[in-house]
């Protein structure tokens, strides 16, 4: 049996755990490749008009994986605390969504959902999906186990990594953007790459201790509802006194995403920010010319040349 996993969503938040489980258990597995222009043109062709990009470009790494595998990965995540935590309703229908768009092709899928607020845990999706594929039942608690301590080593040197880069004298800008966006090869390493090339370091919100990020964003709003915003913004506050300017980076037409965005625009104040929406279209000049701009602004500011 092969499983096809989509290199899109919450693979770029989840990849090592979801990678190390089926290693463990010997199950064989084929990624999507990294996002490209046909990938993006089989979304277009196949997802719903209402879709953000994000969705799309899911749609198209599903896409690709037909036909190359025995069932494709689809992770449905519904919520994710005790607390009325939720994510985007993308999240909560990516299943019944492919299932319908690929109705006519009888998709094979295998089913993987998490939903604490109805007691559905990540322990039970994971023996519930190894019970599927044959495996017994104390297989699967050491493939989880070892996979959740993989996770783990991995987030911690990504995040200690990321330290070290904030301790080089160079031009700082924190990206808050989903990881699905900002390490995606066609939406988010285009601003990573222009930022680079123009001498600052880009510094991701997404890598940041998730529990200290998710308390710091009560304090910003008490009321936000998705889990996976509450930790970007958290993360601004983290990052907030180490960084020079931030960027805020989303595709269209995301709607948690334009009410955070909007919020934090009105809320933080003492850092330039710059909101770009990412919406997939081929070429990266008016992308460029922007952050260029941003980053003349941000090393003005840096050397007194202007004030806030």
């Amino acid at each position: 049996m092969k499983i096809g996993i989509p290199r899109a969503f919450l693979y770029y938040k989840y990849h090592v755990l979801w990678e190390t489980f089926f290693d463990e258990l010997g199950i064989e597995y084929v990624v999507s490749p990294k996002t490209n222009k046909d990938i993006i043109k089989r979304g277009e062709m196949h997802a719903m008009d209402e879709s953000c990009l994000s969705s799309k470009i899911f749609t198209g790494h599903v896409d690709y994986l037909i036909d190359k595998c025995d069932y494709i990965f689809i992770p449905r995540v519904a919520s994710l605390g005790a607390h009325k935590d939720i994510v985007c309703s993308k999240f909560q229908a990516i299943y019944d969504v492919i299932n319908n768009i690929y109705r006519e092709k009888n998709l094979k899928i295998l089913y993987y959902s998490i939903d604490i607020l109805n007691k559905d845990t990540e322990l039970k999706a994971f023996l519930k999906m190894g019970k599927f594929l044959g495996k017994k039942k104390v297989q699967v608690l050491k493939a989880y186990y070892i996979a959740k301590q993989a996770e783990k080593t991995a987030k911690m040197i990504e995040i200690n990594n990321q330290n070290n880069l904030l301790k080089n004298d160079k031009l700082k800008i924190l990206i808050v953007s989903h990881p699905y966006n900002i390490y995606d090869e066609y939406v988010g390493k285009p601003i990573t790459d222009t930022l680079k090339e123009l001498g600052s370091e880009p510094i991701l919100a997404c890598v940041v201790d998730e529990k200290k990020a998710r308390e710091k964003a009560k304090k910003i709003s008490p009321t936000l509802p998705w889990t996976f915003n509450k930790e970007l913004v958290g993360a601004i506050s983290l990052y907030f006194e180490k960084v020079d300017g931030i960027i805020l980076a989303s595709s269209f037409p995301c709607g948690p995403d334009s009410l955070v965005n909007e919020m934090i625009i009105r809320n933080i104040k003492g850092k330039p920010i710059i909101n770009l929406v990412l919406d997939g279209q081929e070429g990266t000049a008016g992308l460029e010319t922007r952050l260029e701009s941003f980053v003349d602004i941000l090393n003005l500011q840096k050397e007194g040349g202007i004030h806030e």
